[in-house]
């Protein structure tokens, strides 16, 4: 298997450097980086030194370069994503893939005329042991047939860090389609299913009513049919709290339930990844520290094999579907309430 080549294009979220490792640790090489913010480009090279600094001509037009990965501003993504399509090359983007229902019809019509690989970097599960370790589980019938999930996304605002993109929403695409696309893919993935509909959607400004476009809070409840799920996002970690948010998923089944704390056990074990099992024979934790992640690796096995290992790309676009339209229900529902 010949050495995949990728370049980061857009670096205005600091989640492309975990995109960047995922992908050298699954053994592509960074070959270029594009990015016009002098200042965003000096401390990636700072972290990525020798990696040269090219045009965005320069990457699309490099028939070496297979993947391109971006962090841009979260609705410019999609423009990116269509443009390298076209010209050849699969995309890893952080989440949001895109910040409208226009934008995703204009992705998956391209992914499809071009058959290249759209893949989102869903953090919180693909980048997060003790979910991974959670699927496995799941997978193996430990808690028998999943029937409900819940899924909470508490973040850290850090509003002196944000740059002014961050509380626009044409920019960010709202609270549930940025952060609560993590929790619909999760919903997808531990239902194993194809499709789901959002049964009612919320967002809110409870805290910083001098950013009237900033939603700091939001719900979602998902239904399959046959499952359900329900959905809390918010940026009100205190700053008391050791990491970022504790994130949590929950996973009940007819024969036991899985607990994931994700990034904390408070006032308990040290560190994050951390996994507890009830069933029939008693409470169990796993420590999911050292566990392999092996999306990337899968996704460069995709890219050259033109499989669907690291994630089936319906489920890459169902859950940013399901996002988008919650995101859409709860603004049509806010501004319904205002009148």
């Amino acid at each position: 298997m010949r050495e995949l080549r990728f370049a980061a294009v857009g670096l205005n979220h600091s989640h492309i450097y975990g995109q960047v490792n995922c992908m050298l640790r699954a053994g592509a090489k960074l070959v270029g980086v594009h990015e016009e913010d002098d200042q965003l480009a000096a401390e990636f090279s700072g972290v990525y030194q020798d990696v040269p600094r090219r045009s965005l001509e320069e990457i699309l037009e490099d028939r070496t370069i297979g993947l391109v990965t971006s962090a841009a501003i979260s609705a410019r993504r999609a423009d990116l994503a269509i443009s390298v399509m076209r010209h050849g090359k699969d995309v890893l983007v952080d989440k949001p893939g895109m910040t409208s229902r226009e934008q995703l019809d204009a992705v998956k019509r391209v992914q499809t005329e071009t058959g290249r690989i759209f893949s989102i970097l869903y953090s919180e599960h693909f980048e997060n042991s003790a979910t991974v370790k959670a699927g496995e589980l799941v997978a193996a019938g430990a808690i028998g047939e999943v029937v409900h999930t819940v899924g909470l996304g508490p973040h850290r605002l850090r509003r002196e860090t944000r740059p002014d993109w961050f509380f626009r929403r044409a920019d960010y695409g709202g609270i549930l389609t940025d952060i609560a696309s993590h929790q619909c893919e999760q919903f997808l993935f531990f239902t194993n299913a194809t499709d789901a509909r959002v049964l009612s959607a919320s967002v809110s400004n409870h805290a910083n009513a001098d950013r009237p476009e900033l939603q700091d809070s939001g719900d979602i409840h998902l239904s399959t049919g046959k499952t359900t799920g329900t959905i809390h996002v918010d940026w009100f970690t205190p700053d008391g709290m050791p990491t970022w948010g504790d994130g949590r998923l929950f996973i009940i089944g007819t024969a036991g339930t899985i607990e994931i704390r994700k990034t904390v056990d408070l006032a308990g074990r040290e560190g994050g990844n951390h996994l507890f099992l009830t069933d029939k024979t008693g409470v169990r934790h796993f420590d999911c520290s050292t566990l392999d992640l092996p999306f990337g690796r899968q996704l460069v096995a995709d890219i050259h094999d033109r499989t669907e290992t690291a994630m089936p790309q319906a489920r890459c676009f169902k859950a940013m579907e399901l996002a988008l339209t919650a995101q859409e229900m709860a603004e049509t529902n806010q501004e319904r309430h205002a009148r």
